[in-house]
């Protein structure tokens, strides 16, 4: 994967997790790149604490890599400024990105209530 945000292609998006290690190398992209993304946008947004608290589940060594996955793959979509609705579009260019996290949040639902805490 590409060191800046900016330079994401199409083939970034689909990574796949399917083992381990893909997910700690996600891990270490969005580790990498998700503090850059909520310097610029984090007070333009609602659901910032929601994503730092999935970055803590992330970085969690308890958790199973099984179940980063999903989180992986939603703080990424996040991340990469290209999606449904482009990040730059006003006021409905983060839309998208909170749908993700939303679905994110609904999934592991109150596994993640002590990651706020973190």
């Amino acid at each position: 994967m590409s060191n800046d945000f900016n330079n994401y292609n199409a083939e970034d998006i689909g990574v796949d997790y399917e083992t381990e290690e893909k997910v700690n190398e996600a891990t270490d992209e969005v580790e990498g790149k998700l503090w850059v993304k909520l310097e610029k946008v984090g007070k333009k947004i609602s659901f910032a604490k929601d994503l730092i608290a999935l970055y803590h589940y992330l970085i969690d060594n308890t958790v199973s890599w099984h179940r980063k996955t999903i989180v992986a793959g939603a703080l990424i979509y996040f991340i990469v400024p290209f999606d449904a609705i482009p990040d730059l579009a006003p006021l409905f260019g983060y839309m998208d990105d909170l749908g993700v996290i939303a679905a994110t949040l609904k999934f592991l639902g109150s596994e993640l209530i002590p990651y706020y805490d973190a």
